[in-house]
């Protein structure tokens, strides 16, 4: 399909979904996800504290996500105008400067929401922004690099929406164990982004974009991200052993285990099955993390 083309077929559609597509509401799940598991780890009823937590859910996914997905299109706007004409910004729906000024408009609403949350909310916040910035924008453009990029994801993804969800409900500093288990699934989403990666290796080392898969090679890559998702884990069950909640620490036990299972299949064939490993690993990683919230709510420290 021709620029042309694509641009008669955007003409159709009304201004405003240009803006709601650029926000990516299916990648909102992921951080919505980590801020649920924050919410139950602190034990605190929804009841006392649901219009905090219904801010928090917006500013986790629609906000600070969706500002992250907005950053991104804006500086690869060249790129996409190439590979996906029809996207917001190269299809000229969004017009002119117009996706860097709603970039810039998402991220100070993001920031207004995030102070009214409270200051380890906004220090949150704040930190995930910058990520989010850094990730797409230059000078650093975090996305060239597999090691660097993942790490901004992971903890945007995991770390810091459980972080902030946990100080939304307490209305103050989470526990440290909060703190570890969020630390510690943000490093397994290391491994996790790595599977995105095996999609385009050819497409991104002619862009020279430096994925895991493009700088170790297909299977010294796979066989790294299964070892960052399973290690984390495995260090969580072990926390949840020595904090007396065994049933939480078996549930982890036999979901890694499956993962595992998953992992010997996938890296028989990592190209072809990266994709099918995402959704059934990632799945059971995911399980993983709330029954540990549910642990969370017995654990005093």
């Amino acid at each position: 399909m021709g620029r042309a083309t694509a641009n008669a077929l955007a003409a159709d559609r009304p201004a405003w979904t240009a803006y709601l597509e650029l926000l990516k509401p299916i990648t909102w799940f992921p951080p919505m996800w980590a801020f649920g598991c924050g919410v139950v780890s602190s034990g605190v009823s929804l009841t006392e504290r649901w219009p905090f937590a219904l801010a928090g859910v917006l500013l986790a996914g629609p906000l600070v996500c969706g500002t992250s997905q907005v950053v991104n299109d804006w500086f690869d706007r060249h790129v996409d105008a190439i590979n996906e004409p029809r996207r917001p910004i190269p299809s000229g729906r969004v017009a002119g400067r117009n996706g860097l000024y709603f970039a810039i408009a998402w991220t100070l609403v993001s920031l207004l929401v995030a102070s009214l949350l409270g200051p380890w909310v906004t220090i949150a916040a704040i930190v995930g922004l910058l990520l989010a910035w850094a990730y797409s924008a230059p000078p650093f453009r975090l996305k060239k690099n597999g090691w660097f990029g993942n790490a901004a994801v992971g903890l945007c993804y995991e770390g810091l929406p459980w972080f902030t969800a946990a100080a939304v409900m307490a209305g103050a500093l989470p526990t440290a164990g909060i703190i570890t288990v969020a630390l510690l699934y943000s490093l397994g989403a290391h491994g996790i982004m790595t599977l995105n990666d095996f999609k385009a290796i050819e497409g991104d080392r002619v862009m020279r974009i430096r994925t895991l898969p493009v700088q170790l090679g297909a299977l010294p890559a796979a066989r790294l991200a299964c070892a960052v998702m399973a290690v984390p884990q495995a260090v969580v069950i072990a926390l949840l052993i020595e904090w007396q909640q065994p049933v939480a620490a078996a549930i982890v036990s036999s979901l890694l285990i499956a993962q595992c299972v998953l992992m010997l299949r996938f890296l028989a064939k990592p190209i072809e099955r990266a994709t099918w490993f995402s959704g059934f690993g990632v799945t059971l990683y995911v399980l993983g993390m709330l029954a540990t919230a549910f642990a969370l709510r017995d654990v005093a420290f």
